[in-house]
């Protein structure tokens, strides 16, 4: 079996004249979590989707556990799973029934046996007789991975699984995930543009912007890329600055000494350890919103 789970090579995709995602590339590796971190419209979805099969690419080459995805992606599906930004379900199935289903569209013979792992899986066993249009939020998220994990794929790509939660359901999720990841032994690619949600469960992190990979690394490796400790970031009559540096404490003084010496006014002085939005605003050259 080849060591990557996941290889993609010169990934492209346009609509007219609008490049949404340019030549990606990057490799994913057995048993994995792997992040795919960027804000809004950097492509981050448009490249998973080729990925799982669900929209061709205009050029590149994607292989999914040694397999190439295109032109047919069938033979690659049952292998995976997807949770997808937006699902759609049966109003009046139950939690339990939904799952049964959806084992049975992968011919599982032990579908009901599947339903009550994946519900198990995802902490949802006192909710399997419940309508998912009765669930809170972050149970439907739940309900989602667990649709995603009902074949018991080798590989589970989760799309901006937190997005809309309230910090709680949130961190109960990042626990699901992890327990897919780590209890589990299966690879997750996941997408977000929660910068701290990247570097609390993600091995590696791709970082997108303008439908590019800009940086790929650990989240310590890309921190570390700033060869900085703290960012001391003010503003005087010259404009806004913003610096990276090892010594902050020293770098404060300094700031504050020109200060005097100059009769300057300095706002908004503040000093915070460096992380992934420093990373981002040092590669793009522009401030992250998420």
């Amino acid at each position: 079996m080849p060591e990557a789970a996941i290889s993609v090579s010169g990934l492209t995709k346009r609509y007219g004249e609008h490049v949404a995602v340019d030549g990606v590339a990057f490799e994913v590796r057995r048993g994995e979590a792997f992040g795919i971190l960027g804000p809004n419209g950097a492509g981050k979805t448009t490249t998973l989707e080729m990925i799982e099969g669900l929209r061709r690419p205009d050029a590149g080459t994607v292989e999914v556990l040694g397999h190439p995805v295109w032109p047919d992606p069938r033979r690659i599906q049952p292998l995976i799973g997807v949770q997808l930004q937006s699902t759609s379900l049966f109003e009046m199935l139950s939690a339990r029934e939904l799952l049964e289903l959806f084992a049975t569209f992968y011919e599982r013979p032990d579908a009901a046996e599947r339903a009550a792992a994946a519900l198990a899986q995802v902490g949802l066993e006192g909710k399997a007789g419940d309508y998912a249009n009765t669930l809170s939020g972050g149970q439907q998220q739940r309900l989602a991975i667990a649709l995603a994990l009902v074949h018991d794929p080798e590989i589970v790509f989760l799309d901006e699984p937190t997005t809309g939660l309230d910090p709680q359901a949130r961190l109960n999720l990042w626990e699901v995930i992890r327990a897919i990841n780590a209890d589990q032994g299966k690879t997750v690619v996941l997408t977000t543009h929660y910068l701290e949600e990247a570097e609390e469960l993600c091995e590696r992190v791709a970082i997108m912007d303008e439908a590019r990979i800009v940086a790929l690394d650990t989240p310590a490796g890309l921190i570390a890329s700033l060869d900085a400790d703290a960012r001391v970031s003010y503003t005087d009559a010259e404009g806004e600055h913003v610096l990276y540096v090892k010594d902050p404490q020293a770098t404060v003084l300094e700031v504050l000494e020109r200060a005097r010496e100059t009769g300057t006014t300095v706002q908004g002085l503040a000093v915070k350890g460096a992380d992934l939005e420093d990373v981002f605003l040092n590669l793009t050259g522009h401030e992250y919103r998420e």
